[in-house]
């Protein structure tokens, strides 16, 4: 059987949004990032479906309703959550002989930091009542996120090796364990492992969604840091370092392409917050980058043009996103072609 985790910018059904509410961490400032969530539901709904899980469907209708989002894109599914971060425990899709397989791995909130047992569920409720049709739902038995890992659709991964081989996520095995495991799981045959690189304020040990990202022909995006004084400044060049030395599975270089460091951005109580280009989102037809209100939105929207030049690049404010520590990929995850009735 060949096995393998379809790229980002491969054909989708859709994108899985869980909408924030006053139970979760959003409650201080609920209706700012309500409609950050509701222009994102609304661009993609533009382009492809959009799934949304809600402890409350039908303000969330009205809203999205009210906001021009084609309703006709939109289906929601009345689901209890604890938070809004799709990207981690939404279902990883890999094709099996080119068949969909949803892959239901295990979310304990970025090693046990925050209570998950809502969010753990939300995948295996959603396959009971049918939102991926007859497609099967598998139990891998391991804990992964989907923001901590890139594929390239043809067998290489892009990973941190400071998040998967967090103690508190799969103890029980080394490099090599998680290695075979994903090789195993995803059909990767080439893992390649950042040791170096991290955002001030993020809570995933760094994923590598807020660092480096694949895009077609080799090319690998990935955030530099340009101020010598900034505190990621060391981590962040011993990175690139990393990139530079890194080798497709044939052997040769990637072609590299730094996105713009933004201008800190600090929470209210002074604590920085983990702004970054590289949580840019790939749908059928554009690419979602987040902005900041910040000098360096423009220059990353032109970069990502660059890299794109046959998709629509749409800038989405998320800054208020950033409060709570996460960005665009973070709570969005794509539904690659064939998963959706």
């Amino acid at each position: 059987m060949h096995r393998r985790l379809p790229a980002e910018w491969e054909v989708q059904d859709g994108v899985l949004l869980a909408w924030p509410h006053a139970d979760s961490d959003w409650r201080d400032n609920l209706e700012a990032v309500a409609r950050v969530f509701t222009e994102i539901a609304r661009t993609i709904s533009r382009f492809e479906r959009v799934l949304i899980v809600a402890p409350k469907i039908e303000s969330v209708w009205a809203q999205l309703d009210r906001s021009g989002t084609d309703m006709r894109q939109v289906t929601l599914h009345r689901i209890p959550t604890n938070d809004t971060w799709a990207r981690d425990f939404g279902p990883i899709t890999v094709l099996e002989d080119n068949v969909p397989v949803l892959l239901d791995f295990g979310f304990n909130a970025w090693g046990l930091k925050f209570a998950a047992d809502l969010d753990n569920r939300i995948t295996g409720h959603l396959a009971r009542l049918g939102a991926f049709g007859t497609n099967k739902v598998r139990i891998p038995g391991l804990i992964l996120e989907g923001g901590s890992i890139e594929s390239d659709g043809a067998g290489t991964l892009l990973t941190t090796s400071a998040c998967l081989l967090s103690p508190n996520r799969n103890p029980h095995l080394d490099r090599q364990g998680i290695e075979q495991t994903l090789g195993s799981l995803l059909g990767a045959h080439h893992v390649l492992w950042l040791e170096n690189g991290f955002l001030a304020g993020d809570d995933t040990d760094a994923h590598i969604d807020t660092l480096a990202r694949f895009c077609p022909d080799d090319t690998i995006a990935y955030v530099r840091c340009d101020d010598p004084a900034d505190e990621h400044a060391a981590a962040l060049m011993a990175m690139e370092s990393e990139l530079r030395a890194f080798r497709t599975a044939d052997g040769r270089p990637y072609h590299l392409i730094p996105l713009p460091w933004p201008r800190p951005c600090y929470g209210e109580d002074g604590h920085r917050l983990p702004a970054t280009y590289a949580n840019f989102l790939l749908i059928n037809g554009a690419v979602l980058v987040p902005t900041y209100a910040v000098p360096q939105d423009a220059a990353a929207l032109k970069i990502l043009a660059e890299i794109f030049p046959d998709r629509e690049i749409i800038g989405i404010d998320c800054l208020p996103l950033i409060a709570q520590h996460g960005s665009l990929h973070c709570v969005t995850m794509q539904i690659p072609r064939g998963v959706l009735p």
